[in-house]
C-alpha cells in the first residue's frame, strides 16, 4: 500500500547548475523538497574543460602565467554557486558547492555514483521548440545513464505543480516493469500531495499486430479482430486497476485514463492539451545492448514533450558510468 512518503526519501540532493539554463525553478525545487525533508543539497557546476585543458588554453597568451589564470576562471564557477547557496544557507539547509572539470554529464554522473545523491534536479539546458525540451545538449544523456531519480525542470515552473501526468504501462508478469510503474506511482502521488496537483494517470494500450490482423491477408472477420482488441483492451484495464488499487487517491485530486494507441504519441499530446506541468515517467535499461539505456518509447515521449520530466529508472539499474570513475569517455 502506498504510504504517501515518496519525495521523504530524498535526503542527499544534487542541483546540476551551468551557465547555458536558468537555474532559478530547479533551485527553488531544491529548497522546497530540502526543507521538507531535512535534506542536504550540493550545487554542482562543472566546466568544459579536460583536467589540465584551462592550464594549456591560456598557455599561449603574452605576458600571463596560465595556471593564475585558470584558478581564476575556476573561483569565477565557484562565486556564482556560492551566491546561489547563500538562499539555502538562510533557509537553515546544509548546502555544499563543487566544481569539477570535464564532460558535463560525466561528472554530474560520477558525482551521484561518488557521494550517494539520491536525486539530481537540473533545468533544461535549451528553451522548449517543436521537437521537445530535450533534443540537444547534455540532457538526454544524463537521463538516459544516471542511476538516480533526474528531475529536468522547465525554466517557466516554480516551486509547485498544478498538473501532474503519471505515465504507467503495468505489467505483473514483469518484475522490472511493474517495479518501474511503482516507482512512478509512489512519486508522482506523493508530489501531487504535497504540490495540491491534480494527478493525471494515464495508461497507453494497443494490441500488437492489429496492423496485420486488419490488413485481410489473414482469415480472420471484422468482427473477430474486434473481439481481440476488446479482450486485450479488459487485459490491460484490468492489469492498470491492479496497479492503482495500491494507491488510493485519498486527498489527491485525480483523473484515470486508458487510451488506446501509441504512448509515443498519445502522451506528449495529452500533455500539450491538458496542460501538464511535469510528467512522472520509467526509463526501461536496455543493459545487454551496448549503448542503449532508454527505452525507444520512453526517449520518444522526452523529445516531443515541453514540460518539466521526473525520470526514473528500473529497480537494479546500474550506470554504464559506474565502471570508470577517473574520467575516461562513456
Amino acid at each position: 500500500m502506498f504510504s504517501g512518503d515518496r519525495m521523504q526519501r530524498f535526503k542527499n540532493i544534487l542541483v546540476a547548475c551551468d551557465a547555458q539554463s536558468d537555474s532559478k525553478p530547479a533551485l527553488e525545487r531544491a529548497i522546497s523538497l530540502a526543507r521538507a525533508n531535512a535534506a542536504g543539497v550540493t550545487l554542482l557546476d562543472v566546466i568544459d574543460a579536460a583536467p589540465g585543458e584551462l592550464n594549456r588554453l591560456f598557455a599561449g597568451l603574452p605576458g600571463t602565467r596560465p595556471a593564475e589564470i585558470a584558478d581564476q576562471v575556476r573561483h569565477y564557477h565557484k562565486s556564482k554557486l556560492d551566491e546561489l547557496a547563500a538562499r539555502f544557507k538562510a533557509e537553515g539547509i546544509p548546502v555544499t558547492v563543487t566544481v569539477l572539470e570535464g564532460t558535463a554529464f560525466l561528472e554530474i554522473i560520477r558525482h551521484v555514483i561518488r557521494a550517494g545523491n539520491d536525486l539530481v534536479i537540473k533545468a533544461v539546458s535549451a528553451k522548449g521548440t517543436s521537437t521537445g525540451l530535450f533534443s540537444r545538449g547534455y540532457d538526454l544523456h544524463l537521463l538516459r545513464k544516471c542511476p538516480c531519480p533526474v528531475w529536468m525542470v522547465k525554466d517557466t515552473d516554480g516551486a509547485a505543480a498544478g498538473r501532474i501526468l503519471a505515465a504507467v504501462d503495468p505489467d505483473p508478469d514483469d518484475p522490472i516493469r511493474q517495479g518501474l510503474n511503482t516507482q512512478v506511482m509512489e512519486m508522482a502521488s506523493s508530489l501531487s500531495e504535497a504540490d495540491g496537483a491534480h494527478l493525471h494517470i494515464v495508461n497507453v494500450w494497443r494490441l500488437q499486430e492489429e496492423q496485420a490482423l486488419r490488413s485481410g491477408r489473414l482469415h480472420l472477420e471484422p468482427a473477430e479482430i474486434d473481439r481481440i482488441i476488446d479482450q486485450e483492451r479488459v487485459k490491460s484495464k484490468s492489469r492498470l486497476d491492479k496497479l492503482l488499487a495500491n494507491f488510493p487517491a485519498g486527498r489527491v485530486q485525480r483523473s484515470l485514463h486508458h487510451i488506446k494507441g501509441l504512448a509515443g504519441d498519445i502522451i506528449p499530446a495529452y500533455a500539450a492539451e491538458h496542460g501538464i506541468d511535469t510528467i512522472v515517467m520509467g526509463t526501461v535499461g536496455r543493459t545487454g545492448i551496448s549503448g542503449l539505456f532508454i527505452g525507444n518509447t520512453a526517449e520518444e515521449i522526452l523529445n516531443a514533450v515541453n514540460c518539466s520530466v521526473i525520470a526514473v529508472k528500473p529497480p537494479g539499474f546500474v550506470s554504464p558510468v559506474a565502471t570508470d570513475l577517473t574520467g575516461a569517455s562513456s
